[in-house]
Formats: structure tokens, C-alpha cells, sequence
């Protein structure tokens, strides 16, 4: 029923998508070469020092999308085993509380507008950053029993994590490009985060997770093990920050952001 469910509403949204206004493309009467046909010229853009470093920060920080997605509900269904957090309502309802990232993420997107043009790029995907390795860490400080509300905060600072760094970065690259390559532009950066980050991410975390849990005999090892994996996300996530912070310089223009976010 949950495939069916999905089904219907994926019926419904393509009937509200019909009833759009229309986006005009811009379809350009010259003839294109192959590179620009297939969208490759915006890989020109990493001649250019800013885009060039932005680029690999966004395929770094991609590293730790989906780490929780693949990983978060395994280990808090492991307390499972643990006698003193078996009937834990955590332990046994994972997606419960999974589910409030999602909120978070939802609710977290009003506050972008605001952050852009009051903080700018820069600061904003730091605070991503710093965002992720709370995420991480309170995992792994956390329990499904009194400590839970570290649980619960390490969903709610996902919003941030997510949205300040997928939302914001798509709009940087629609301000820094020109919009002859801006959709190609906006291509990349999806390939940077959600191609070639997340999927280093995933065998990474996943090698990470084989090392410190699943070669582990015990439940209590593998417990310890679940921690000290979160613990080397977390410090991993905070060592792209403080490079970041390091290295990549922009200048905050508040007119710019406000521009673009119209």
C-alpha cells in the first residue's frame, strides 16, 4: 500500500504540474558543438579559482549526504539488543524519529532568504558544515533512552545541514554563471554533491561501519563501534569546515543574494 500510495500521489502532482505557468527555455538558433550539446562547458568554470574550490568543497560536503540515510536507522535499531534500551520507545520506533529530519528539512527551507542575505554564501554553507558534524556527533553521544533528545536535536540541526548547503549552493551557482551554461552550471554541482560525493560517501561510511561494527563479535562492541563510526563522520565533516573556512574566499553582497533568490 505504501508503493500505491506513492503511485497516486505521483499521478496527482503530475496533473498540478500541467497546470504551471509556463517556463520558456532558451533554445538559441546557432548551431552547438558536441561539448556544449551534452552540457560539458560548464566544467570551464574550474578555471576559475572561486568556482573551482566551491565545486570541491560541494563534493566533499556531498561525502556526508547520505550517511544517515543509509546508516541511521540500522544503528538505532540496534539498541535493540541491549537489554536496558530494548522497550525504549527510540530503539522501537527509528523511523519516528528519522522522520523529524524530514520535517526539520522541510520547515528549514523559510529560513534560507533570510540567512543568504543577512550572512552570505560563505557563512551559510559553513554553517552546513558545523551543522553536519552536530548531526554526526550527537549520534554518537546519544541513546535511544535518556539520551534521546541528542537524537532528537541531531534531526532537527538536519534541516540546516541539508537545505543550507543543497539550497544555497544551487543559488550561488545561478549568481556566479552565465546563463548560457547556468543550467549545465547547476548540473555540475548536482554531479559534484549527489553524484561523486554521496556515492564516495556511501562506500566510504560503509567501509568505516564494516571496520568498527560489523567486525565486532559483541553487542556491547558493536555499540561502541556504532559511536566511534558517527565520531569519525563528525570529525571528518569538521575538518572540511575548518578548511573551508580556511581557504575559500567570497565577498558577501546582500543585493546579489536578493537578486538571485528573485
Amino acid at each position: 500500500m505504501q508503493f500505491v500510495q506513492c503511485a497516486v500521489l505521483g499521478l496527482a502532482l503530475a496533473v498540478y504540474a500541467v497546470t504551471l505557468p509556463d517556463c520558456p527555455v532558451s533554445r538559441g538558433g546557432e548551431k552547438k558543438s558536441l561539448v556544449e550539446a551534452l552540457g560539458l562547458r560548464a566544467f570551464t568554470l574550474f578555471k576559475q579559482k572561486k568556482m573551482a574550490l566551491f565545486f570541491i568543497f560541494s563534493m566533499l560536503l556531498g561525502v556526508s549526504l547520505q550517511i544517515t540515510n543509509g546508516f541511521a536507522n540500522p544503528f538505532i535499531t540496534s539498541f535493540r539488543e541491549i537489554p536496558e534500551y530494548a522497550s525504549t520507545f527510540g530503539a522501537n520506533h527509528a523511523n519516528a524519529l528519522i522522520s523529524l529530519s524530514q520535517v526539520s528539512e522541510t520547515l528549514c527551507i523559510l529560513l534560507i532568504p533570510f540567512c543568504l542575505k543577512r550572512f552570505g554564501i560563505k557563512n551559510v554553507m559553513l554553517m552546513a558544515m558545523f551543522a553536519w558534524v552536530l548531526r554526526f556527533g550527537l549520534f554518537g553521544l546519544g541513546n535511544p533512552g535518556g539520551g534521546v533528545w541528542m537524537f532528537i536535536l541531531s534531526m532537527i540541526v538536519y534541516g540546516v545541514a541539508f537545505d543550507f548547503f543543497n539550497i544555497s549552493g544551487s543559488l550561488f551557482v545561478n549568481n556566479e554563471t552565465d546563463v548560457a551554461i547556468r543550467s549545465s552550471a547547476q548540473g555540475l554541482f548536482m554531479i559534484m554533491t549527489n553524484g561523486i560525493g554521496a556515492t564516495i560517501g556511501t562506500l566510504g561510511a560503509q567501509a568505516v561501519v564494516n571496520r568498527f561494527v560489523y567486525s565486532q563479535s559483541s553487542v556491547s562492541a558493536m555499540t561502541a563501534g556504532w559511536s566511534a563510526s558517527w565520531l569519525v563522520f563528525a570529525g571528518y565533516a569538521l575538518c572540511v569546515a575548518i578548511v573551508f573556512a580556511l581557504v575559500f574566499k567570497y565577498k558577501h553582497d546582500p543585493a546579489a543574494i536578493g537578486n538571485a533568490g528573485h
